[in-house]
């Protein structure tokens, strides 16, 4: 199996690795089958009066050299996009913006374009409830 330049890359030196202390979203997956666990942790930023936006965003990837890679990645993409547009981004976006995964490791791009959207999920969770609060009080 053989890896491109930029997935030894950002193998080799992950952008955006790390934890963000009191994250406005945390999205994790796992695949027991390979033995990845990706979380991906996120703060959210506004422009103006409702155009929300990944202000920052960080990774804990524990797996192979593909898993770290993609995590990179994706959080590469993300980062300064609106939600709606960090939430489209997809297994085929990681993996072109790696110049290419070995089809045994499609599934760490997945698994990385999932825990985003978990992150992105649980953000969107927080913040119904937090209104749901305000509208209570």
């Amino acid at each position: 199996m053989r890896y491109s330049k930029e997935v030894m890359k950002n193998f080799m030196d992950p952008k955006n690795m790390g934890e963000i202390k009191n994250a406005d979203g945390v999205g994790k997956v796992g695949n027991p089958s390979c033995g990845d666990i990706m979380h991906i942790f996120i703060k959210i930023g506004k422009k103006g009066t409702k155009d929300e936006f990944i202000e920052d965003i960080k990774f804990k990837t524990f797996g192979c050299a593909a898993a770290i890679a993609t995590s990179s990645m994706i959080t590469q993409l993300a980062k300064g996009k609106k939600i709606n547009d960090a939430n489209k981004i997809k297994t085929s976006d990681v993996a072109k913006s790696l110049k290419g995964l070995p089809e045994i490791k499609m599934h760490c791009g997945e698994m990385a374009a999932q825990a985003l959207g978990k992150a992105i999920e649980d953000y969107n969770k927080k913040k119904l409830g937090s209104k749901e609060k305000k509208g209570v009080e």
